[in-house]
């Protein structure tokens, strides 16, 4: 994609063009990803940001707001409301924490945790939709990963 002449890199106009973007290609990924989850998570009764909370807490049970924010890298004025719309749906409780007053414990309801069996579900659809076997899909992972981990270190 690049060359460097006299030390200074040189960009083709080609690589220039939006759709040649790589934070265009992640951004619209990202995009299609949510369309595609909409109507599996609806047929759930969950958003997208709301299945992310209970893919946490099925895996991790009981987690302070701010873990489930860092986990999700999530602020907590996108996360509070969220949570409270799950609270409202019977799925979390949320409790102060005995030994730390300031921190709120997030936990599953009874509820909350019989929903864990349609992961196997959502995940076969979204799956499906990506039109990548197990192997591709965990490559492309990793390398976002990895992508992540670089953006952050800059």
């Amino acid at each position: 994609m690049t060359d460097n002449v006299n030390g200074q890199t040189i960009i083709p106009d080609e690589e220039k063009r939006l759709e040649r973007q790589l934070c265009f290609a992640v951004y619209s990924a990202a995009h299609a990803f949510n369309r595609a989850y909409k109507p599996i998570l609806d047929r759930v009764g969950l958003t997208y940001p709301q299945y992310l909370v209970m893919l946490v807490l099925w895996e991790k049970g009981s987690l302070s707001v701010k873990v489930i924010g860092e986990k999700l890298d999530l602020d907590s004025g996108t996360l509070s409301p969220l949570l409270k719309r799950l609270e409202q749906a019977g799925l979390i409780g949320r409790a102060r924490d005995p030994r730390d007053e300031r921190q709120v414990i997030v936990s599953l309801t009874e509820k909350g945790s019989g929903m864990q069996c349609q992961v196997d579900t959502i995940m076969g659809a979204i799956g499906q939709a990506t039109g990548c076997d197990m192997a591709e899909i965990a490559n492309l992972r990793d390398q976002l990963r990895r992508l992540k981990v670089n953006l952050a270190a800059e």
